[in-house]
């Protein structure tokens, strides 16, 4: 037993090790994709910022005028919105995109060198271009409606850093299962569609019944979400949950290592099943 825990010990410390060896050209495979998704497109680049802001004026045109929805705790409906979709829209196109990632380059993966583990790294680097956006909403919003600034703004980091280490988890684990059953790739936008209606992004938790509330805060995008909303609205330090920051952290280590020591497992048979 000792044995194998240090062998999986190994294997997943050299898993970690291969991302950092290979930083510079997880970045350079991000360039690469960020310039080739609006390749051929007259608007190109502006592409980047028309998706996100059409998201927005959508889900606040149907909730802030169609349903008449309040501003939540004194903050405009749009600002609180934008808020919370800038990390779940983020962590959407990520689980998406890295889902396919080793059968979508089968050149790559006979490439006998080659670190398949990064990936669904190289997409989740990609991705940061949708979140900057989505901040960058955030903040004009935040100016429009003269909302205070607050040195909390930069707690937001950690919540990033928090959906990153999450998403890139999960996306090793349906990357690597989406080799063997295809269906993972169709499944992953339904578990997502599911996981956008009962995370609180265009409706506050205290919506819903004291006794159903706590089954809300166990997924742990809750965390995130939330997260962001406390950083750039509230001004709540993430140590005032600390019984949710324990909860989180823990599900997301198991997440991350089962991931990680699971790709590797997975990996030797990709060649054959691309």
């Amino acid at each position: 037993m000792g044995k194998q825990l240090a062998r999986m010990l190994k294997s997943f410390l050299d898993f970690l090790r291969t991302l950092y060896l290979r930083r510079f050209l997880i970045y350079q495979m991000a360039k690469r994709e960020i310039s080739m998704t609006h390749a051929g497109s007259k608007l190109g680049f502006a592409w980047s910022f028309i998706h996100p802001l059409v998201l927005i004026l959508v889900l606040w045109v149907v909730f802030a005028v169609g349903f008449k929805s309040a501003p939540a705790k004194g903050i405009p409906f749009a600002v609180w919105l934008t808020a919370g979709m800038a990390v779940w829209q983020t962590s959407a196109e990520v689980l998406m995109g890295a889902t396919g990632a080793v059968r979508n380059n089968p050149h790559l993966v006979k490439k006998v060198v080659f670190p398949l583990s990064i990936l669904p790294v190289v997409r989740l680097v990609a991705s940061s271009l949708t979140h900057t956006v989505f901040l960058i909403f955030l903040i004009l919003l935040i100016v429009f409606y003269r909302l205070p600034f607050s040195i909390y703004w930069f707690q937001a980091l950690y919540y990033l850093t928090a959906m990153c280490v999450l998403a890139l988890g999960l996306t090793w684990l349906t990357s690597a299962l989406n080799v063997f059953v295809p269906d993972t790739g169709q499944l992953v936008p339904v578990f997502l569609q599911i996981g956008f209606w009962v995370t609180p992004i265009f409706w506050d938790l205290e919506m819903m019944p004291e006794n159903l509330q706590f089954l809300f805060t166990l997924n742990p995008m809750f965390y995130v979400v939330q997260g962001y909303r406390d950083s750039f609205l509230f001004f709540v330090p993430f140590w005032d949950h600390w019984n949710l920051t324990l909860y989180f952290w823990s599900l997301t280590f198991v997440i991350f290592v089962a991931g990680a020591l699971g790709f590797q497992r997975l990996k030797p048979p990709f060649a054959g099943r691309v």
